[in-house]
């Protein structure tokens, strides 16, 4: 199963603190907007994802179709293809993408602590 870039999702109270904190371990923004609450920062092949309000949770995040420096790669499996053998094996979700479509699409699962699994496909 090829599950794509990874990262982790935090949910933040206060975005621009959070950029100062990670700053300071050698993080730097390289996507997302500020403005709108959301930012995307690297340290070498680690990604962190800052959402301001936008998770209920933090969340370990998967995005199929993408390296860990989200550009395109050819050979990927499509998100409706993972949530299907997932499906196949018993994985309850929280929420689906929905089969019937094709491109970006996403669902999420809880692994067996409580831990929100976003698998999340932009392309």
């Amino acid at each position: 199963m090829k599950l794509g870039a990874f990262s982790i999702s935090l949910n933040v109270k206060d975005i621009a603190a959070s950029k100062a904190f990670y700053a300071k371990l050698g993080f730097e923004p390289f996507g997302g907007d500020e403005a709108q609450g959301w930012l995307m920062l690297r340290n070498g092949e680690t990604v962190l994802g800052l959402f301001g309000g936008f998770l209920e949770a933090n969340a370990l995040t998967f995005n199929p179709g993408w390296d860990q420096h989200a550009q395109n790669v050819e050979d990927f499996e499509d998100v409706r293809d993972i949530q299907k053998r997932l499906k196949a094996d018993g994985v309850t979700f929280v929420s689906e993408a929905d089969e019937t479509t094709t491109g970006p699409a996403s669902f999420v699962i809880m692994d067996p602590d409580g831990n929100p699994v976003l698998v999340d496909q932009h392309r």
